[in-house]
């Protein structure tokens, strides 16, 4: 960080030359006049990559592989999400022994998302480290449950999705091949630990310490009567909303802002901004956890609404801990899918799909021609739903914070937006910061 000097104390500029911990490449200005913010901008100006451009022509059998590559931390929210979309274009059923197979994989990839962003890039924030490698020296017994819990969410991406990163085994409707069942049904001892190690992790963030800070967030997440929503239910909000999936872009949609290359998700009502994840998930579906999830929420002291972004990371270890639940049932019970995959006619038609992709809502809409080729595809992921609601968590964070010196205002902002984990990108991690003072 490079603080430069200015003429007077009361016109400050600050750069962050680079943000660690956050994917992507993006910049924030906030402008103060009088003590008042006058303005804040969430810039990301990574380039686009047109993946729904790329989809055009190409066999509805390509849309599950080629969106897996959109994200190599969350490859199942694009697999799943395109391969119903598919499914209902087509008017394929899929069959409840696929389906569990599939929510098996899916509570895989949420073990490991949570538990890379919980413990590796969000944990250093609230213990006053720059990295992980520092807690690794401080906490070296917190790091090691963490790649415990990693590796085992990779390892059911493995045995059921035929690799952890990218998996090969998935189509549209259903596998290439059945999982067998003694590698599915040995995956129960590790995962009645992981149950245990979850737990600890529940607690442990739990007793961080949180910035004071609230905000009344319209919620967005898919809910489902019977299961914790993951890979199937209807989309609902705290205000009243309840609409089938196809219906998204009748109260959804994106605008593209001038000083940012992400697009950022609006209500068509103009009631604001809204917010998709783990506390959108949490309030909308709490009756729908474990006996144990709710308990452990409890002891956290979470209520059934949980309104501090930062306490974002307590829910995302209860919903690890489900995550190890639901997959230790599904593979205590499992049977091979005969056959693994539902049977496909090609046919002219329009599908939706939604999955809750750790960090969200994940939608899918493709039009196919006669001969199953994508017409036109569309895909909006969580990230550029929660822009604006990221952009409204600064202004109240960093108003709060004014009195504070410019590297910790720095620290803050930066911690607010990892509250998100916002997919930006894997690769080179990039911020500038820049506060103007009047």
């Amino acid at each position: 960080m490079t603080i430069e000097p200015q003429a007077t104390s009361a016109a400050r500029t600050i750069k962050v030359d680079a943000l660690a911990r956050v994917e992507g490449e993006g910049a924030l200005t906030v402008r103060v006049k009088d003590g008042v913010i006058t303005d804040v901008k969430f810039r990301i100006f990574e380039p686009p990559r047109f993946f729904e451009a790329l989809l055009q022509g190409r066999p509805y059998s390509d849309a599950p592989d080629v969106t897996a590559r959109i994200c190599g931390i969350c490859p199942v929210a694009y697999i799943m999400g395109s391969s119903q979309a598919m499914e209902a274009a087509l008017g394929v059923e899929v069959g409840d022994a696929i389906r569990r197979v599939r929510r098996m994989m899916y509570c895989g990839e949420w073990i490991e998302s949570h538990v890379l962003h919980a413990y590796l890039l969000h944990a250093p924030d609230f213990l006053g480290c720059q990295d992980a490698l520092q807690i690794a020296k401080t906490h070296p017994g917190v790091v090691e449950r963490a790649l415990q819990l990693k590796k085992l969410g990779n390892q059911i991406l493995e045995v059921v999705g035929g690799r952890a990163v990218h998996p090969v085994n998935t189509k549209v409707g259903g596998f290439y091949k059945a999982p067998r069942k003694a590698e599915v049904r040995a995956l129960a001892e590790p995962l009645k630990r992981a149950v245990e190690d979850s737990l600890a992790t529940v607690k442990l963030f739990a007793g961080l310490d949180f910035p004071a800070y609230e905000y009344d967030y319209t919620f967005v997440a898919m809910h489902h009567e019977q299961d914790y929503a993951i890979e199937r239910g209807r989309l609902m909000s705290n205000r009243g909303l309840d609409i089938d999936i196809s219906e998204f872009e009748e109260h959804f949609d994106e605008e593209h802002v001038r000083h940012s290359n992400a697009l950022h998700g609006v209500m068509k009502d103009g009631s604001g901004p809204y917010m998709v994840g783990p506390l959108a998930r949490y309030a909308l579906n709490h009756e729908q956890l474990s006996p144990l999830a709710k308990q452990a929420a409890k002891e956290a002291g979470l209520g059934t609404i949980v309104r501090n972004p930062f306490q974002s990371i307590v829910v995302r270890a209860v919903e690890t801990l489900y995550a190890c639940e639901e997959a230790l049932k599904i593979a205590e019970a499992y049977e091979e899918p005969d056959p693994p995959s539902a049977s496909i006619e090609i046919r002219a038609g329009r599908g939706h799909g939604c999955t809750e992709a750790p960090r969200g809502l994940c939608w899918h809409r493709y039009d196919l021609d006669g001969e199953g080729r994508i017409l036109t595809a569309r895909i909006v992921p969580p990230t550029s739903q929660n822009q604006k609601q990221i952009e409204r968590d600064l202004w109240g964070v960093v108003q709060a914070n004014l009195h504070l010196p410019d590297e910790d205002l720095k620290w803050r902002c930066e911690q607010t937006i990892r509250n998100y984990d916002p997919c930006i990108s894997c690769a080179t991690h990039f911020l500038k910061l820049t506060v103007e003072r009047e």
